[in-house]
Formats: structure tokens, C-alpha cells, sequence
């Protein structure tokens, strides 16, 4: 994953500033009580770095951008914000680290480089009024302090572009030879996309109870068949499906025909596509299938994995290579949690 940058937090409470209360119907999405109240920072110490003080605001600023949408829900989840919490502090400490190193190196910002970083930034405030408060807020009004962040996240871009980035590259034959290396993995057994619709009955129902099932079902039966196309048979299982399938217009997508009960597979064998199947009984419940595709078992082409293939070798490398760096930096600093 490529690394994120202070100066994205900084974009983030430009817009979203630690001291505004936001109102939006996001905040609906998660209940008060699962969430935990919104952090107050008071600039406390959270870690020390070969003497350098990170403090609770550069912490809760990283927070934000792991979760952004903390501002709407007024709080990160109770469930995941230790686990936010720690994954900001190491990246805290991480960037601090990058900075120290590139300083003794003594890397330098282009100056024209960091005009345009500083113009870029100062655009997203719509009035001078609302730039000058963000600058209160966050840097007591010092734009001295402002920019020497901006400068300060620049420089930790231009690190790891040479110490990560550079050192990150997949080549297209290195895809390759781990596509022939590993063939097992581009293998997909037989298997079917279909939607499905169905009927459930109730926990040790009685006769009369899966009697009233058999009506039901018949009855979704006779809809299901009535459908002319994947849409209109979707939008009836969102409507009468009692299984969780509903939710996705009763798509299944591709699934493994081991995984799938004897009569259903049956049903699909003997159906062509865009076919809706007769009603089918597993067990006490009652389902009608809709085939969308067939699939035999094979092997996917090279041509056809090699874009996403590339995409997560690159970012296992990226997280192999940072690690590595990670560790070497470590080495001979000084780093208090506090």
C-alpha cells in the first residue's frame, strides 16, 4: 500500500478542522453508542523521536486519514479505534523518521516545488477568512508553520519515492514467471453464475407451517417464471426472497459447483442460459434459479490476470520494502512512546 503522507491529513482538517461539529445524514449510519466521543487534542506528548515531540494533534490528524468519515459518524467506531489508534502512531513515528534521515542526508525541496504545494493548499479554502481560521486552529495563526509542514511533507514524498517507490517496480516478466510458478492458483473449478429466489421455512416448523411454504413457494414459482430478463428476475428476489441473496437482486455470481446442493446443480446442468428453472426442494425450503453462465473448469490467461496480477505484486513489494526500511531506521533512533 503506498504510503499516505502527513500533508493528506493536512489537506483533510483544512476541510474537516478538529474543532468544527459536522451535520450530515452520515452521522445516521453508525449508532451514538458505537462510537467513542470525538477527540479533544490539547498538543500532549504521544511519542518522542531522537528528542523530537509528536503530540496528540499529529496523532489524531493521521487518525483522520485512516478514517475519514470519523467526522460524519462524530467518533470512530469503539470496536476499531485502539487498532486506528496504533496504526496512526506507527505512522507518525514512521514519517518522523523518513524526515530525520532525509534531513541528515540533506535532501532539499525544489522552490518551485514547494510554491506550488503551498498554492495548491491555500486554493481549497473557498474565503481568507476560513484559511485564517483553519491557520489559527492548527498553527496559531504562524503561516511560517504551516508551510515548514507542507515542506516537511514534500521532503518525506521525495524519500520514499527514492527509498520505496524506486526500489518497489514489478517488471511484466517477473509477473509472468510468477504466474507460470504458481499455476495452481489461476485455476477455477467448474462452476455456474446464477440468481436465485427463495422460500425458507420457519425453525421446526409443523406441517401446517411448511404447508403454507409450499404456497408461497408455488406462488414465487409462478412470478420467478413470468420474468424476461436477469433485471426483472433480480428485482423480484430483492422484493419476496427470504434468503440473504436478496439484497444483491438474488446474484450469486460464480460459484463452485461443488459448493452447490445435487438438485441444484442438476437443474442447472440441464438449463441454458437466461433459463429459469423449475421448482427445486432442498431439504424443507424451496428455491427457483435464474442460469446467467456456465463455466468449465480451467485456467485463467496470463493476458487476462496480468494487470491486477502486476497491481498486487507491486504492493506486496511496496510493504516488503517499507518494512525493511521501517526496521533499518529503527535501528539506531531513539523512539519513545509516551
Amino acid at each position: 500500500m503506498k504510503f499516505r503522507l502527513s500533508v493528506c491529513a493536512l489537506l483533510l482538517l483544512a476541510v474537516c478542522p478538529v474543532s468544527a461539529q459536522v451535520a450530515s445524514h452520515g452521522q445516521t449510519l453508525v449508532a451514538k453508542e458505537t462510537t467513542s466521543p470525538p477527540l479533544r487534542p490539547i498538543g500532549k506528548p504521544v511519542a518522542r523521536i531522537n528528542g523530537t515531540v509528536l503530540t496528540d494533534q499529529d496523532l489524531l490528524r493521521e487518525m483522520y486519514t485512516i478514517f475519514p468519515y470519523a467526522k460524519q459518524h462524530n467518533g470512530f467506531p469503539k470496536d476499531m479505534e485502539a487498532d486506528i489508534r496504533a496504526g496512526a502512531l506507527k505512522m507518525i513515528v514512521f514519517e518522523e523518521l523518513v524526515y530525520q534521515d532525509a534531513q541528515r542526508r540533506n535532501m532539499q525541496v525544489p522552490a518551485a516545488k514547494l510554491a506550488k504545494a503551498q498554492s495548491q493548499f491555500r486554493k481549497q479554502f473557498k474565503t481568507d477568512a476560513q484559511y485564517q481560521q483553519f491557520l489559527n486552529s492548527e498553527f496559531n495563526g504562524n503561516e511560517k508553520m504551516l508551510n515548514a509542514k507542507i515542506r516537511r511533507s514534500l521532503l518525506i514524498d521525495q524519500y520514499l519515492k527514492v527509498e520505496v517507490d524506486s526500489k518497489s517496480t514489478v517488471t511484466l516478466a517477473e509477473v509472468k514467471a510468477y504466474y507460470d510458478k504458481n499455476p495452481q492458483r489461476f485455476e477455477y473449478p467448474e462452476g455456474f453464475a446464477f440468481q436465485s429466489i427463495s422460500v425458507l421455512p420457519p425453525e421446526n416448523a409443523t406441517p401446517a407451517q411448511l404447508k403454507e411454504v409450499k404456497k408461497r413457494a408455488d406462488e414465487a414459482y409462478r412470478q420467478a417464471k413470468a420474468t424476461k430478463t436477469a433485471e426483472e428476475f433480480g428485482l423480484l428476489a430483492e422484493k419476496i426472497s427470504e434468503d440473504d441473496y436478496r439484497v444483491m437482486l438474488g446474484d450469486h455470481k460464480w460459484v463452485d459447483r461443488s459448493k452447490l446442493p445435487p438438485q441444484v446443480v442438476n437443474a442447472l446442468l440441464s438449463m441454458k442460459k437466461d433459463d429459469v428453472s423449475s421448482l427445486l426442494q432442498v431439504d424443507q425450503a424451496y428455491v427457483v434459479v435464474r442460469l446467467n453462465g456456465h463455466r468449465p473448469a480451467g485456467k485463467a490467461k496470463f493476458d487476462d490476470v496480468k494487470v491486477g496480477l502486476r497491481t498486487e505484486l507491486q504492493k506486496r513489494k511496496t510493504n516488503e520494502v517499507r518494512a525493511a526500511l521501517d526496521k533499518k531506521l529503527h535501528q539506531n533512533a531513539k523512539v519513545e512512546v509516551l
